[in-house]
């Protein structure tokens, strides 16, 4: 069962879910672009929270700043980076967990790519169909800690032609999962994604 909670992200309150985990580990788990209708009740966001939580992980989803009930507005990407550091220091602080995954989907990906920079408290970073075609990725440099890529073959915001081209640039030995006739959406294929990530994860 999750419960929600709030925390504190700069003076804005932001409202999440968590669910408690039977293992010390946990993960962050981000939404896809707030302008568009992203929230935390997403059905990728949704499959990432049962595979974790599956495996035992603590979870905390949260509505970006302008999102559902969460204080603030849309803030470019830039205010969001700081909302992904408060959840990490919301279950590392007030929760215990220490040992710390950070996965996101589509925009929230994005985000997490540049906030894991800025954190030295992510041991893994998932992302779930970045979208490489669709927001620009310059800022996004090494990524060390990224250990998951997933997108669909027939995505035009992800596609995986674009991503295996960053991959060198990003992280040579995260692996990428490509889900045939998937796209951006994932429609009709929650169960494929859901079984890359119980395999990887």
């Amino acid at each position: 069962m999750e419960e929600k909670i709030s925390f504190q992200s700069e003076k804005l309150k932001i409202e999440g879910l968590i669910g408690k985990g039977i293992n010390p580990r946990g993960v962050v788990i981000t939404h896809p672009h707030t302008l568009f209708g992203g929230d935390m009740y997403n059905v990728v966001v949704e499959s990432l929270v049962k595979i974790y939580r599956q495996k035992g992980y603590t979870t905390l989803r949260f509505n970006f700043r302008g999102a559902g009930r969460s204080e603030g507005s849309f803030d470019q990407g830039i205010g969001e980076q700081t909302d992904v550091l408060s959840a990490i220091s919301c279950l590392k602080e007030h929760h215990g967990i220490q040992d710390l995954d950070l996965a996101g989907y589509s925009f929230g990906a994005w985000v997490n790519a540049l906030a894991s920079s800025k954190t030295t408290h992510v041991n893994r970073l998932v992302m779930v169909a970045p979208p490489v075609a669709f927001i620009d990725f310059k800022d996004v440099e090494v990524l060390p800690r990224l250990y998951l890529v997933v997108s669909g073959d027939e995505d035009e915001y992800a596609p995986p032609s674009f991503i295996k081209g960053l991959l060198p640039k990003w992280n040579s030995s995260a692996r990428l999962d490509i889900i045939e006739g998937g796209d951006h959406f994932f429609f009709g294929f929650s169960s494929a994604l859901e079984s890359i990530l119980n395999e990887r994860l």
